[in-house]
């Protein structure tokens, strides 16, 4: 089976189980109001790449591989459930942070969005008020899912939760995601105070933030659940920061010349907003050649930590060459 074929065979079962979780995971009356319930599954199962959920299983096989090569004593702790089951809550975790987050981006108030992922956006069908509160509580089941699952009475599980649990929250937070909002509300002149402007550093800081920290995130738990130890997840860390920076520039290319059918939104939302892009501060051809650049460092931090079996590497193929 040729390289492509093989990753777009993971990603159609990544996706699959993925899904199967969520669903699984997600309240249901009477446990919550059925209008609630109703509102988070129209935006968790509208689609979407699920590229977050995917990092954190990908990262967990890699580590897993990785580890079967070190022999027995060192794979022993991943036997009893193995490295998938251990990063499937984690995965589906930060899928509802996602979620999350583009209910709340496409409000009014934020990036005013009426197409997401194909199909009208939550506030469109639900209101604001419902939308908010579907995105309120999906940011609640991501943080109780963590804590609860994978359910387990071994101290070493519930170190690996705790710790995967504090680097998702920190990347949802003030810090990450949340933080990079704002800044790009500032940017947009859409918040208090004079508006920011943004050079090509400050343009990637704020996306560190607002994109990266999730998608590093969501590989570090990844590593973090199958067992990693530290160097091992310092280079999952330092491959993501790549891959999400890669990822950020692709999306603003996507937005010039993307087709709307294909991304499942509107595209022309930053030139028209007047928002600093890759393409708008460096140029498309520069955009480009910058994406490639990212996505090389990343094949290059595997090589160095003995981490190119898996699917990684070729994910960061996938990410640079998208057309959604």
């Amino acid at each position: 089976m040729a390289r492509g074929d093989s990753l777009s065979a993971f990603l159609q079962d990544a996706r699959a189980r993925v899904d199967r979780a969520l669903d699984q995971y997600l309240p249901k009356p009477p446990a919550c109001p059925a209008l609630v319930g109703d509102a988070m599954r129209y935006s968790l199962h509208a689609g979407g790449k699920r590229l977050r959920p995917i990092l954190v299983l990908a990262a967990a096989h890699a580590v897993s591989l990785k580890l079967d090569r070190g022999g027995p004593a060192r794979a022993a702790d991943n036997t009893d459930r193995g490295a998938d089951a251990l990063a499937l809550p984690a995965a589906c975790a930060v899928e509802f942070l996602h979620t999350y987050s583009l209910i709340h981006d496409d409000l009014p108030a934020m990036d005013n969005d009426t197409m997401r992922r194909g199909r009208p956006t939550l506030h469109v069908v639900y209101g604001d008020g419902i939308a908010i509160l579907a995105g309120d509580a999906l940011q609640a089941e991501a943080f109780a899912l963590l804590a609860r699952e994978p359910a387990s009475d071994r101290p070493f599980i519930a170190a690996r939760k705790l710790h995967a649990l504090r680097v998702i929250a920190e990347a949802a937070g003030a810090v990450g995601m949340v933080g990079g909002q704002v800044l790009d509300l500032q940017a947009a002149g859409q918040a208090p105070g004079h508006a920011l402007t943004l050079d090509g550093d400050a343009l990637q800081s704020m996306h560190q933030r607002k994109t990266g920290a999730l998608i590093r995130a969501s590989a570090v738990s990844g590593g973090v659940m199958a067992g990693g130890d530290p160097d091992v997840v310092t280079a999952i860390e330092r491959w993501a920061g790549h891959v999400g920076l890669a990822f950020q520039i692709v999306d603003d290319i996507l937005d010039v010349e993307g087709d709307p059918t294909s991304l499942g939104k509107s595209v022309g939302k930053d030139a028209a907003g007047d928002k600093p892009t890759y393409p708008s501060l460096f140029g498309l051809d520069r955009a480009r050649a910058l994406a490639a650049d990212a996505a090389d460092r990343a094949h290059t931090v595997l090589l160095e930590s003995g981490l190119t079996d898996g699917w990684l590497d070729p994910i960061a193929d996938w990410v640079t060459t998208r057309k959604s």
